[in-house]
């Protein structure tokens, strides 16, 4: 397998990179290595790889920054997709692209399928149906756009070590309660794109996430209890549940955006761990190789 890895400095990126299948052969480009809103160096950075897989895990993910930012963030979702998927087209390389649970708008209260109808309430998620339609129409059957939600990872900036540094900051944090979708470790969405990558002749949309489902406010006390048990934080905080109204940020989440994972697990046979689990292993993994909570 030859691979180019788009925003290959990210938290997926690089647990990308930390999981390749022995043998491959990667170029990681991070975002300060290739703009993916630059359509000439798009074409000429692959073209000069020849890859015969992209993964395209580039993407603007400031969600409230983007209602005031929307032109770059639909440059860089929308725009950024199409020109990676004309440069696949261009080596005729297959192209894995990463998309969100934010494309739903939260009215439903069973599993969003693949095929379930996006309507998407912010401007970023908006960007990211705009650059899965994008993709679609350049590479119609040779592109898989895998939707994902809620990711952490010990790399990056993310919630589970946003909540770690605020137990250290804080005697009490508020978090939102009446938001539901699951949290999904970097490692675990990995694993599956590299599957994804191997199973050629599978196209279209997929859905991955760990299994269960939470609200941030059971994330954010699941992860006190967990970081107290392996001596991550040193003390109990209280962790008051609000609603989204009292949050007011600026971009509206969805109320519910659990993803309906079935078509990936019997296509790459693969079942998601609980998200409690997966937490666990990833706090884990920070305790043995004492990842700061600022790390990037």
């Amino acid at each position: 397998m030859r691979a180019v890895i788009l925003g290959a400095g990210g938290q997926l990126g690089r647990e990308l990179l930390a999981s390749a299948p022995p043998g491959s052969v990667i170029a990681a480009l991070s975002r300060q290595e290739l703009d993916v809103t630059d359509a000439g160096k798009v074409h000429d950075r692959i073209v000069a790889h020849r890859p015969t897989l992209v993964i395209n895990a580039a993407a603007y993910t400031a969600v409230d920054a983007a209602e005031s930012d929307s032109a770059r963030a639909f440059a860089v979702n929308a725009q950024g997709a199409a020109n990676v998927a004309e440069a696949a087209k261009t080596v005729g390389a297959r192209l894995l692209h990463i998309s969100t649970d934010y494309v739903f708008d939260g009215r439903g209260r069973v599993p969003y399928p693949p095929e379930a109808e996006p309507n998407p309430l912010n401007v970023y998620g908006a960007s990211k149906l705009e650059g899965e339609r994008r993709v679609a129409e350049v590479l119609e059957g040779h592109a898989m756009i895998v939707r994902s939600s809620w990711l952490y990872s010990r790399y990056g900036s993310n919630f589970v070590k946003t909540m770690l540094r605020l137990f250290s900051e804080r005697d009490q944090i508020r978090v939102v309660a009446d938001q539901i979708g699951v949290p999904t470790w970097g490692k675990s969405l990995a694993e599956v794109i590299w599957a994804a990558g191997a199973a050629r002749q599978l196209g279209g949309i997929y859905h991955w996430s760990d299994g269960g489902s939470a609200s941030w406010y059971d994330f954010a006390v699941a992860i006190s209890a967990e970081a107290r048990a392996l001596n991550l934080v040193d003390r109990a905080v209280e962790i008051r549940p609000i609603r989204s109204d009292e949050y007011r940020a600026a971009a509206r989440r969805p109320a519910y955006s659990v993803l309906e994972s079935g078509r990936s697990v019997m296509e790459f046979e693969i079942t998601p761990e609980h998200w409690r689990g997966a937490l666990r292993q990833m706090l884990g993994e920070m305790v043995r190789r004492e990842v700061s909570v600022d790390e990037q």
